[in-house]
């Protein structure tokens, strides 16, 4: 049995030690099961949210805000 291989998110370096790998979250794919993130245990703090994600969510918020005003 091998075991896996982890990518820091942060530094996009590969985390040798499994003790160090920390597990930040499970990423979902369009078109398969999707992928777990870690990082390195100094990096974990320093790794946010997907900019993009959070910019089209925003979006959408504000979109519905908009349209709830106009229509009350």
């Amino acid at each position: 049995m091998t075991a896996a291989v982890h990518i820091c998110r942060h530094c996009d370096g590969l985390i040798t030690d499994p003790d160090d790998a920390v597990y930040l979250g499970h990423e979902p794919g369009n078109s398969g099961p999707g992928w777990d993130v870690y990082a390195h245990r100094a990096h974990a703090d320093l790794v946010g949210p997907d900019p993009v994600a959070t910019r089209i969510l925003a979006r959408v918020l504000i979109a519905r805000a908009s349209a709830g005003r106009s229509s009350g």
